[in-house]
């Protein structure tokens, strides 16, 4: 078996996780924001490590778009639609605010431009294209100094023919060029924009780091480098170069892959994920697989393109905490990141979550990173002093106060993902990970009634270890609007055949595809999704399909119809709007070694105690990770440290080790 390693790049931590020959071998360092692959190429050389593959997942689509550091773009469309990326949907994120803004657009407006042509809603010519007019365009555009092109026409997602002429001409003179009908071949023309352009727009940043990264790895003997894309699943770098807003979720969609692969594994498949890192956490509910959505946004930029269904909020251990003019208390969204960082790490004086967690005494500065990042108890304690006004200046009530503020960001987010959509979370299993998740997810489950929470064998470094574990995969769809009648007979023969007829053209394409990124063509698997609403709706449900007969899919349609809205109308006509198609190839996932059996006596993980705050002091039995067995038990309160992350088990809770090293954490009560 060859050694694949896992990379996650985040906003404060770099992890790596290597799978080679049954084993697993894990490392972490702090991330460099600069040039993240210098963080990749240093870590890997700090560990000596010669993996014959590496799989990453990168923030640099997702940092390009957030601080507007993309490439010089530029905007061809439809005469008439030039200014369609700055109307948008005229949605109003914050109803109540009486001066609202809305950032520019990422193409300006000078540089969206618009060719006389046009198809109708058939995709039938109505007015051919002028290559003069492209030509001149092209002439207008280079002298402007745009670098990447984004190309959208109206109804190309029928008709691709003018958008491929104008895309093969700017090819041909050096532009990075994204065509809709290539990135977004599907209805509603707003979101298809936004995409495109978005693509564009980060698709030079994200294909020059690949390339440098790629020489590195080469130089330090790595054959073969893979991708993570947000939809769960791995892609070339050839292919993510040219497709990057299939990037910009790939870490929260790692860690996704990775807890409900080992809650699977743990027969525990009904999971809500809770991923904090230093920056944000990410929370996602995985009923029976791991969910996906088409309708994901960075920032107000809409992304239509398939992404693991994950909520973010600015609640990380490096959530900076402060006070506002009334006194409040609050904790994030702003991150103080990986440099400076909290204030325990020495080089700021800026509270955080991590520095409240150091003064409760819940992380211990010898074992934090494996003892290889020293922590500064003193300057947490000093830092935690500057907003202890409001509690009478008692820096512990302060520390517990911000822990409390940073549980409620994430209780929300926990919410909106399970009760909020019609799901009970004492059904579920919380799967905790990132380096702090495991410290607040025992209150979490407390506040939310969640019955048991499942912390892996290595919480710190799941992202990477999903990334190992994704399958190569590339996702490809087609609008094809057809309206089904309500009523059987020789129509829904007619509807079954053109579906099996758009899928295997669909499925050829791809083929195609990934048979250029190296796979075996005749390998692959493929799954069928259609995105199907009742005629009139304005919004669709994406539904698995085995078999494109109506009589097969309509039922089905409905049944979860009535799950996600309550009402059904089996009588009514519905509509298939887009195909879509998931090409799988084969791949070996990693399988966790089982730990020795050692009873329930967990005494030889034992190497002291301490005094924490659990609501009061109390003093904590402190137990190392490494040394637990299957079988041990751990009775509250309790600290497990470990190299990527500490949990916390409070009064009242207990944990038992599961035969691959789980921590399955339950309330006594």
């Amino acid at each position: 078996m060859a050694a694949i390693l896992g990379v996650d790049v985040g906003g404060t931590f770099t992890d790596f996780l290597l799978w080679e020959d049954g084993r697993l071998a894990l490392h972490k360092r702090p991330s460099t924001p600069a040039d993240p692959a210098q963080g990749v190429l240093q870590g890997l050389t700090e560990v000596a490590w010669r993996p014959q593959a590496v799989v990453h997942g990168s923030t640099i689509a997702t940092n390009a778009l957030l601080e507007r550091k993309g490439a010089r773009t530029a905007l061809i469309t439809t005469r008439g639609f030039r200014d369609l990326l700055a109307i948008g949907r005229q949605t109003r994120p914050r109803l109540y605010d009486l001066a609202p803004r809305r950032p520019p657009p990422l193409v300006p407006d000078d540089l969206r431009v618009d060719v006389n042509e046009r198809l109708d809603h058939s995709g039938q010519v109505l007015t051919p294209l002028d290559a003069g007019e492209v030509e001149a365009l092209l002439d207008w555009l280079a002298e402007a100094g745009v670098e990447s092109l984004a190309v959208c026409l109206l109804f190309s997602f029928l008709n691709p023919d003018h958008e491929r002429a104008i895309a093969e001409r700017a090819q041909d003179r050096g532009f990075y060029v994204s065509a809709s009908c290539q990135i977004l071949p599907e209805y509603r023309e707003y979101e298809r924009t936004s995409t495109t352009v978005i693509n564009a727009y980060v698709a030079p940043v994200v294909a020059r780091y690949l390339e440098r990264l790629e020489e590195g790895l080469r130089s330090q003997g790595v054959a073969r480098l893979a991708i993570m894309q947000s939809s769960g699943g791995s892609m070339s770098p050839r292919a993510a170069g040219q497709q990057a807003a299939r990037t910009i979720l790939s870490g929260p969609a790692g860690g996704v892959v990775g807890a409900f692969y080992l809650a699977s594994q743990a027969a525990c498949p009904q999971i809500i994920t809770l991923d904090m890192g230093g920056t944000s956490t990410d929370v996602s509910l995985c009923p029976d697989r791991i969910p996906e959505r088409t309708d994901t946004a960075v920032g107000d930029l809409p992304i239509a393109t398939p992404a693991v269904d994950v909520v973010s909020v600015g609640a990380g251990g490096g959530s900076i905490a402060r006070l506002d003019e009334g006194g409040a208390l609050h904790v994030g969204p702003e991150s103080a990141g990986a440099d400076p960082g909290p204030a325990c790490y020495g080089k700021a004086l800026t509270p955080t979550v991590t520095d409240a967690h150091v003064v409760l005494g819940r992380v211990l500065p010898e074992y934090f990173l494996g003892g290889r990042l020293p922590l500064h108890v003193e300057r947490a304690r000093e830092a935690l002093s500057t907003i202890a006004a409001p509690f009478d200046g008692d820096v512990l009530r302060a520390a517990a106060s911000v822990i409390r503020v940073a549980n409620a960001n994430m209780e929300r987010a926990i919410r909106l993902v399970s009760v909020e959509r019609g799901h009970d979370p004492r059904l579920f299993t919380l799967v905790a990970f990132g380096g702090a998740g495991p410290l607040h997810a025992c209150d979490l489950a407390e506040a939310l009634r969640i019955p048991r929470v499942l912390v892996p064998p290595f919480p710190g470094i799941l992202s990477a270890f999903g990334m190992v574990a994704a399958e190569p995969t590339r996702d490809f769809s087609r609008a094809v609007m057809r309206s089904i009648p309500s009523e059987t007979g020789d129509e829904w023969r007619l509807v079954e055949d053109e579906l099996e007829q758009a899928f295997r053209e669909l499925a050829a394409h791809g083929r195609d595809e990934m048979a250029a990124d190296g796979f075996d063509a005749q390998e692959l698997s493929d799954r069928r999704f259609l995105d199907m609403r009742y005629l009139g709706q304005s919004y669709e449900l994406t539904l698995p399909v085995d078999s494109l007969s109506p009589e097969r899919f309509l039922p089905a349609f409905h049944t979860l119809h009535q799950e996600r809205y309550s009402p059904c109308n089996p009588a009514r006509a519905t509509e298939v709007v887009n195909l879509r198609l998931k090409l799988v190839a084969p791949a070996q996932k990693p399988v966790l070694a089982r730990l020795p059996d050692g009873g329930p006596d967990a005494s030889e993980a034992l190497v002291g105690r301490r005094t924490v705050w659990f609501g009061e002091e109390t003093t904590a039995a402190i137990y190392e990770r490494d040394k637990l067995r299957a079988g041990n038990r751990i009775e509250g309160p309790a600290i497990v440290v470990q190299m990527d992350s500490t949990t916390a088990i409070p009064p009242g809770w207990q944990a038992a080790v599961d035969a691959v090293g789980n921590l399955v954490v339950e309330s006594r009560s």
